[in-house]
């Protein structure tokens, strides 16, 4: 995945985050405003990369940020932007769920995306450990509960830098065990679950329970879990219950005489931001790290296989000079490379032609203008966090 659809994720969610902040103030202008750039940013991203593994959600999610925008212009033309920290009563609607009512346990809340991934393990390169630990937790218990009879771990936190694979380990579990996945985004569930927060908690947990009963293991993937289960200052009350709510359904599902394959995993770039209480459900907490070299060799493989490289061309050399980029940085280093060739077809006007092949040279220059986008002092700090809190 490319480094420049990483930063559209990553600024979409700052802005719908963003979002849900101005509306908790009751600042609907502000609010619109910031959701508006994440729409803006999350068109970018479904229009102009089509191969994304996650675009089918980000498709959807664009819809139900839509229809929110339009809720959040209809109430700033209507109410004066106000300061506070009052608790807002936001009424949720769609797929059967009125106000966050209990409902049928057939049905999920709106900002729940449920989705049948196509991302296996085999399409994502390295990450062994990453992906055996998975396996141990998930796969295994899934295919033989029998041999698991002191339980297995529900709760599962993917953790390190940008661009590293962890949405997609959690897309290609839920593939492997042929389950359910429920993807949430953190913005969704901030600014729909406040007022009847508990009441929506209830109803993914239960849908989730019920398909589970019918034999369907269940992936309920958090994304950036650190926005709803990290430290925060000035907590409005709806906040906090949703939280504790949380809390509750997590020890439900691990519960030792429960045998139900529901299973929670977060995502976040940021673990030092989750409250220690939480870190505690999280049974296992895999860090994903940047590849190495034999990874970024793979990827190499992977990335240049539907473009011609000239014989010059040293993918074992590449892998060394790699190292400190993430998966999605590597991506976008062998599609400016491939650009280079195109960009001089067009420029002599001969588009009836093929590129030339990729050289060497065409990957030299682009690595002498990109730089890694993970800065070193960062990676320290998910090194020390693992040796306090991983659990592999």
């Amino acid at each position: 995945m490319s480094s420049a659809a990483i930063y559209l994720e990553s600024q979409a969610k700052r802005y719908a985050l963003a979002a849900v902040e101005a509306e908790k103030s009751r600042d609907y202008g502000k609010a619109a405003w910031n959701l508006a750039k994440a729409v803006e940013l999350l068109e970018e991203l479904v229009r102009y990369y089509p191969d994304h593994p996650m675009r089918h959600i980000y498709a959807r999610l664009l819809v139900q940020y839509r229809r929110k925008l339009k809720e959040l212009e209809r109430k700033a033309k209507l109410v004066p932007a106000t300061g506070g920290d009052e608790e807002l009563d936001v009424e949720v609607k769609g797929d059967g769920v009125e106000g966050g009512g209990d409902g049928d346990d057939d049905e999920v809340p709106e900002f729940v995306l449920r989705e049948k991934p196509s991302v296996t393990f085999d399409d994502i390169a390295g990450l062994e450990q990453a992906k055996q630990a998975i396996k141990e937790a998930i796969v295994y218990p899934v295919r033989r509960p029998d041999l698991f009879p002191l339980g297995w771990p529900r709760g599962i936190l993917l953790y390190g830098p940008p661009g590293t694979g962890k949405t997609m380990l959690a897309s290609a579990v839920a593939n492997e065990v042929e389950g359910e996945f429920l993807y949430v985004d953190a913005a969704s569930i901030m600014s729909k679950w406040l007022g009847e927060g508990e009441k929506n908690v209830k109803k993914l947990f239960a849908y989730a329970r019920r398909k589970a009963q019918d034999g369907t293991p269940v992936i309920i993937f958090i994304d950036e879990i650190d926005a709803l289960l990290g430290v925060h200052n000035n907590e409005v009350g709806g906040e906090v219950r949703v939280r504790n709510q949380f809390l509750k359904e997590m020890d439900g599902i691990q519960d030792k005489g429960s045998k139900l394959h529901v299973y929670v995993i977060g995502a976040t770039n940021k673990p030092w931001k989750l409250d220690e209480p939480f870190i505690r459900r999280f049974q296992k907490r895999i860090y994903v790290p940047l590849p190495d070299k034999a990874t970024r060799k793979r990827m190499l493989e992977l990335y240049t296989r539907k473009i011609k490289l000239a014989p010059d061309v040293d993918l074992d050399r590449l892998a060394d000079m790699l190292e400190g980029y993430t998966g999605s940085d590597i991506s976008d280093i062998v599609r400016e490379a491939y650009m280079k060739t195109v960009r001089e077809l067009f420029a002599r006007g001969e588009l009836d032609k093929e590129p030339r092949p990729v050289s060497m040279k065409d990957f030299m220059e682009v690595l002498e203008r990109r730089k890694p986008s993970v800065d070193h002092s960062m990676l320290r700090l998910y090194e020390e966090w693992t040796k306090r809190f991983g659990a592999v």
